[in-house]
């Protein structure tokens, strides 16, 4: 049997099946002669293949098939059966990648209109990335929007990646950073020994002063400093330092300061005789799940005057006692360096690499400074949950979130890191000003803020590009848990990342979950909280929710009845409304309930340490809400779908919609102003 010829052009949809066989007999059924039609088999058609060169049949085993998908180019192989069947078709997977055309990639987009001082930084990381760049915007919609400040910078985002979270701004504040850190250190004191004592003001006013007597009156040497930070400041406006709380300034004007008074760190690492302090860019990638990415280098910014001890006479000195940049850049001493290991503001690595010079042990500083900022995420996600479950709530359309922050961490002599805060808006500018004649100023290119910045703007965006994203999903799980997935796959939708150097951010969680599962306690609770909102965009929980939430987890008793509850709900709810003056709704936020719940859980577990108490009644609580919903599983299922009454039906949305409604009619006289949105720098 002759093989098609060359020249010809087959039908694209058609199947050509050859048979290589020199069975004469073979020859007779399936075909007569060389040029003539072959014999149609359904829709094969069925011809002998003869040799290119010699036009000779060419001697394959009697029971082979080769099956070409013409315009596809695709070989199958199989083999026939004693009944005449044929079986077993593979796929010839590399035939088919040879005649596969490549895939265009498609272009990433980016909404640059709204980034403000992280404008050029963005501009160069997209140029290297060969992505398309709307500066002005634009009315369809794009990839990625990059904000400056806060999440609400561009209104009605459906779709996409956004730079921001909804409520970092706010959960970042001096005041709102404190209340996280404390309720984790009264849960995991040794864990978080990392943050200094913090006071509120001008609420803990008395506490503070009430401390600081009994500690002199046990010691009369002792001389505590103090560094007063104002809630809202950024680049160190408002810091100042104090010895004694009459020193400090409550009142400005007409207004009461809100702040934050925290104990003073001594002894700290010197280098040059100079204090200094590391600013660590952290992304946050998601949140559910919590994916957590450290970039491997940063930057340290140096004071510009000789350290001494804190005293009466050196309080006033800024330059000594404070670290931010936005302050020394004003000093005389200040140096701005083309160097990374010279001048006022250096490359980490370079600092690192001079303590490793002495014989520090850098990889458990670095390992150390890892666990910092892994426990101080968890510490302040609970509260970003509730603030995104209220701005995008689950089925409504809307754009996931990333956002990169700015972590200052100081080094004390015996190389502790120590949290000082934790910037929602860290600086991203690549330049800095410098005055050529007097009062006439221009931007000059600063090397080391753009080898750093530069990369950490740029791998953030391959790490959230969408094409890495959709990859990431069809790849496998892997093997283990906490095993860190590589973030180079070989793809043809990737290929600028060939000409790129590796991430410069490296993923920390979920890589290390086993050791920090256990301090995600509060999220626990957080979801408790969102379970009983009840409304979506709610974040207030009122006092019909709250029994509510009693009753589904069988709280109450004779010694703790519901009149106990609402007492309960309205004494924490009191003091928490006289505490947040900038509060949007009325009734229970997230920080009330935690401090609800803990009492509950000291009421009701006694003799065991706090922990013990929280995580004895997170696991009745989540045990009631389980049998809750197979209860009302079970009623769905009886009554064919349509809507049950049973007892379990108050937690159904109809009735919480109703029990938000009166909560809002109950508490219209505690509606508080609107919360302001300040940039943290």
């Amino acid at each position: 049997m002759s093989s098609p010829s060359a020249s010809a052009s087959p039908d694209a949809a058609s199947i050509i099946a050859t048979e290589r066989d020199t069975s004469t007999t073979s020859s007779k059924t399936l075909g007569k002669s060389d040029g003539k039609p072959a014999k149609e088999e359904g829709n094969l058609s069925v011809k002998h293949s003869k040799s290119p060169v010699s036009g000779q049949e060419q001697h394959r085993p009697d029971n082979e098939r080769h099956l070409l998908i013409r315009g596809t180019e695709k070989v199958l192989q199989s083999k026939s059966e004693p009944n005449g069947n044929y079986a077993n078709l593979k796929n010839n997977r590399d035939q088919d990648t040879l005649f596969k055309p490549p895939r265009k990639k498609r272009t990433v987009t980016v909404d640059s209109s709204k980034a403000k001082t992280s404008l050029e930084a963005l501009k160069i990381s997209i140029k290297h990335l060969k992505w398309k760049e709307f500066p002005l915007g634009r009315r369809s919609a794009c990839d990625i929007y990059w904000h400056g400040v806060s999440f609400h910078e561009n209104a009605n985002i459906v779709s996409g990646q956004v730079n921001k979270f909804p409520g970092m701004v706010e959960m970042l504040r001096k005041i709102n950073m404190s209340r996280a850190m404390r309720t984790m250190q009264e849960l995991f004191p040794e864990e978080y020994d990392f943050y200094p004592r913090s006071w509120i003001l001008p609420e803990e006013y008395q506490q503070f002063t009430a401390q600081l007597r009994m500690e002199k009156d046990s010691d009369v040497l002792i001389h505590h400093t103090f560094i007063v930070k104002p809630d809202g400041g950024s680049q160190g406006d408002g810091i100042y330092l104090i010895r004694d709380p009459s020193d400090l300034k409550l009142v400005s004007g007409s207004q009461v300061r809100q702040g934050v008074v925290q104990e003073y760190i001594h002894k700290p690492l010197l280098i040059d005789k100079l204090k200094f302090d590391i600013r660590l860019y952290v992304l946050i990638k998601s949140i559910e799940p919590l994916e957590i990415y450290i970039a491997k280098e940063g930057l340290t910014r140096f004071c510009t005057e000789p350290y001494q001890e804190p005293s009466q006479k050196n309080l006033s000195h800024v330059f000594m006692h404070l670290t931010n940049y936005s302050l020394n850049v004003h000093s005389g001493n200040f140096v701005h360096s083309d160097s990374q290991s010279t001048g006022s503001k250096r490359t980490l690595s370079s600092v690192l690499y001079r303590l490793a010079a002495k014989g520090v042990d850098i990889k458990k500083v670095w390992s150390d400074i890892i666990a910092l900022v892994i426990k101080t995420i968890i510490a302040v996600v609970p509260e970003l949950k509730v603030y995104y479950q209220a701005e995008i709530p689950p089925g409504k359309p809307g754009p996931t979130c990333f956002q990169i922050l700015g972590f200052d961490i100081l080094l004390m002599k015996n190389l502790k890191p120590i949290l000082l805060e934790v910037n929602s808006n860290p600086s991203m500018r690549i330049e800095h000003e410098q005055e050529i004649a007097p009062g006439v100023f221009e931007y000059v290119p600063s090397p080391v803020d753009e080898d750093v910045k530069v990369n950490v703007i740029r791998d953030t965006l391959r790490l959230m590009d969408p094409g890495r994203k959709k990859l990431a999903i069809a790849l496998p799980k892997p093997a283990g848990d906490g095993e860190e997935v590589s973030e180079e796959p070989d793809s043809p939708t990737s290929s600028p990342e060939a000409v790129l150097p590796s991430l410069c951010l490296k993923q920390v969680y979920p890589k290390y979950t086993k050791q920090f599962t256990y301090l995600r306690l509060v999220e626990r609770i957080a979801a408790l909280f969102i379970r009983f909102l009840g409304v979506k965009g709610n974040m207030r929980l009122g006092p019909t929710a709250f029994r509510t939430f009693i009753r589904t987890c069988k709280l109450s008793n004779s010694a703790f009845t519901m009149a106990s509850v609402d007492i309960l709900y309205i004494d924490i709810t009191r003091r928490w409304a006289g505490t947040l003056v900038d509060s949007r709704e009325a009734g229970m936020g997230l920080q009330a309930f935690v401090e609800a719940f803990s009492s509950l859980a000291c009421r009701r577990f006694k003799s065991v340490s706090r922990r013990q108490q929280v995580v004895a009644l997170l696991e009745l609580c989540e045990a009631g809400v389980s049998e809750e919903r197979r209860s009302l599983s079970c009623s769905r299922a009886l009554s064919g779908g349509s809507r049950s009454v049973t007892r379990s039906s108050h937690l159904s949305p109809a009735p919480l919609r109703r029990a938000a409604s009166q909560d809002q009619r109950l508490h219209y006289r505690l509606k508080a102003r609107t919360l302001r949105v300040n940039a943290d720098n």
